[in-house]
């Protein structure tokens, strides 16, 4: 069986290697992974300057996820493997040029103890008392909209208020996708919250409920053998994993497991044709028949790609949105700086009226990656409101983020700054899927249409998870499938998206 994958960020590493395990292993397979530009990882990518780790794009994964921890350790990488620093994790909203820190107890969006709420001054009173009061809202009957798909920011209110949207929200989501609240999918985005309000009504009775299992489920719960015993194996897990020397050692990793001669790069994919004897691809003038195809690219891509191959794929794929994102990275050090305010950054919502969207404090989130005395700090702008800023010179993001950084930090902190040591600007134009109301009922459509062409496989971010571990799941599922095909499997057992 031969194989192309089109594209090479994680998601088409991912399958790549999958696929270079079964050759290995003997199965009748070859692949070929092309990629449009001269270097493999798409986003991922890191670079170690004076000592910093510093992230041109994502800097680490959820680690309630596991595919991107397991494919680390079976690449050798698990001593490298660094959790979060939780014990000094702490998040701010900037309301009003203030930092505002999120109460204790919030569960994502969900609000689930009264009495730090009650306290924050990230509410108003009126907020804080409708809270209080959803505590005793109903489950949504059939013929009240609760098989209908809806925005997050729909969700949020209807618990919670308006307010909640903007300073919870929307900051929080801005973070995670570059999205809009008010576009992105309650069903794809928040499926446990949509479970919760069916189930329960009030989504914090909900979450409470989530959380009494969790510990019934705990060390805690048990005897005090089963606890000594788990406790020796077992520590709270940190909510970020990252790798010590950059997400870069993910992609270096993967590329050195791979057969080289099976990687193009510089060779954009320009034509794909369904031909009788499989899939016809034109790599710039390089043309082979393969027979089947991951398309690991953006959705947008992929749907220029396969339009004259299926008309109505194309379309929905075409309709999936995607937000673009700038990093700016500054190196201080820290002599320089009055005492930064604990915690891993902070988040700014839309309504202030910034350029950016968040900042971490990256030496407080990852120890050991910043070298002592020194300060770093990575800013996020752009999103699906300031895709204008990607065509700003670097000198003007910088310039923008210091500015900002000082307005909201206060001259106490940076008023004797001066110019940082090292500088980094990285443009993502069009990376991040948008998860939009309606996108389970067009992921549907998609299936069904890959379905109809026998060998084609769809991975990435635009799909079934944003992450890195999602996008590592889909790719290495993919290729499984693929190899069990070159082993005689049914094709009915083998995932068409």
């Amino acid at each position: 069986m031969r194989i192309a994958i089109i594209g090479g960020g994680i998601a088409g590493l991912a399958a790549a290697f999958e696929l270079e395990k079964a050759r290995a292993g003997g199965a009748d397979l070859e692949y070929a992974l092309f990629e449009a530009r001269d270097r493999l990882g798409g986003s991922l990518a890191s670079q170690i300057v004076d000592g910093a780790v510093l992230e041109f794009g994502p800097d680490s994964f959820l680690t309630e996820k596991p595919a991107a921890a397991e494919l680390c350790r079976e690449l050798g990488l698990g001593s490298e493997l660094l959790p979060s620093n939780d014990a000094q994790r702490k998040t701010y909203i900037v309301v009003h040029n203030r930092l505002v820190s999120l109460p204790d107890g919030l569960m994502f969006l969900v609000p689930t103890k009264l009495v730090p709420t009650a306290l924050s001054p990230l509410f108003s009173l009126s907020t804080k008392v409708r809270m209080g009061l959803e505590l005793l809202h109903p489950p949504r009957r059939a013929g009240q909209g609760s098989n209908e798909d809806e925005s997050v920011a729909a969700l949020v209110e209807r618990h919670y208020g308006a307010e909640a949207v903007d300073h919870l929200a929307d900051p929080l989501l801005s973070g995670i996708y570059g999205g809009d609240a008010s576009q992105l999918s309650a069903r794809s985005v928040l499926p446990r919250l949509v479970e919760m309000e069916s189930r329960y009504g009030s989504l914090t009775r909900g979450m409470l409920a989530a959380h009494r299992q969790m510990r019934a489920r705990s060390p805690e719960s048990t005897g005090p053998a089963d606890r000594s015993r788990r406790d020796a194996t077992q520590a709270p897990r940190a909510l970020f994993t990252a790798l010590r020397g950059g997400m870069q050692q993910l992609v270096d990793a993967l590329s050195a497991r791979l057969d080289a001669g099976s990687i193009h790069l510089s060779a954009p994919v320009t034509a794909i044709e369904k031909d009788p004897g499989g899939w016809r691809v034109d790599a710039g003038g390089f043309v082979r028949i393969y027979d089947a195809l991951v398309v690991a690219s953006p959705a947008w891509v992929a749907a220029a790609l396969l339009n004259s191959v299926d008309s109505e794929l194309g379309a929905e794929l075409a309709a999936i949105p995607y937000s673009s994102s700038i990093t700016v990275n500054l190196i201080y050090d820290e002599a320089r700086l009055g005492p930064l305010p604990d915690g891993f950054g902070f988040l700014v919502p839309p309504s202030e009226g910034r350029s950016m969207l968040a900042c971490t404090f990256v030496h407080r989130k990852f120890l050991g990656r910043t070298p002592p005395g020194k300060a770093v700090f990575r800013a996020f702008l752009g999103g699906m409101k300031n895709e204008a800023l990607l065509g700003e010179p670097d000198s003007a993001l910088i310039a923008i983020v210091r500015r900002e950084l000082r307005e909201i930090l206060g001259d106490r902190i940076f008023g004797q700054a001066g110019e940082p040591d090292c500088t980094q600007v990285s443009r993502w134009p069009r990376a991040m899927a948008q998860y939009s109301v309606g996108h389970k009922r067009r992921m549907e459509h998609i299936a069904a249409r890959v379905s109809t062409l026998p060998g084609l496989h769809l991975v990435g971010n635009a799909y079934d998870g944003i992450g890195i571990p999602d996008c590592i799941r889909l790719g290495r599922q993919a290729a499984r499938s693929l190899a069990l095909a070159a082993a005689g499997a049914e094709p009915e057992l083998l995932r068409p998206v």
